[in-house]
């Protein structure tokens, strides 16, 4: 009976001290977009797709996002959003907040009608920017 105690009293503290890790994914992107408001407030239309060859990375254990393009872009994720699914996309949100304080909404934005494309979005008040991205093993 002694020893049944010392195996549970091991056993909780194995499972007690065991770290729980966030996964970090990597995205490639392949072009990049972006729109922005004119004088009068209005949003123009989205540019033509320009090719951007770089990585993007969710690191959920710092909470934050990392933009590797020529300025490195650092997102600290501020909190999560819910999932929102409709028929045609899935999307995940986080509000965040970039290098310079300023504050933004990131979205990664699965097309489930387009053979489930991804994009990365990442809206200010005045800017928006789109990657269309692809997971990275």
């Amino acid at each position: 009976m002694k020893s049944l105690r010392y195996l549970i009293l091991f056993a909780m503290l194995c499972f007690g001290f065991q770290k729980t890790t966030a996964q970090v994914y990597r995205f490639k992107t392949s072009s990049l977009s972006v729109m922005d408001k004119n004088a009068k407030g209005a949003w123009n239309k989205w540019s033509d797709f320009k090719k951007a060859e770089i990585i993007i990375t969710l690191d959920g254990k710092k909470d934050r996002f990392l933009v590797n393009s020529k300025d490195l872009q650092l997102y600290k994720i501020d909190s999560y959003l819910e999932k929102v699914s409709t028929e045609n996309d899935d999307t995940l949100g986080f509000n965040c907040t970039d290098n310079d304080g300023a504050k933004c909404i990131i979205l990664i934005v699965t097309r489930k009608k387009e053979n489930n494309r991804m994009q990365f979005y990442i809206n200010y008040t005045d800017l928006k920017m789109v990657y269309n991205i692809y997971n990275t093993k």
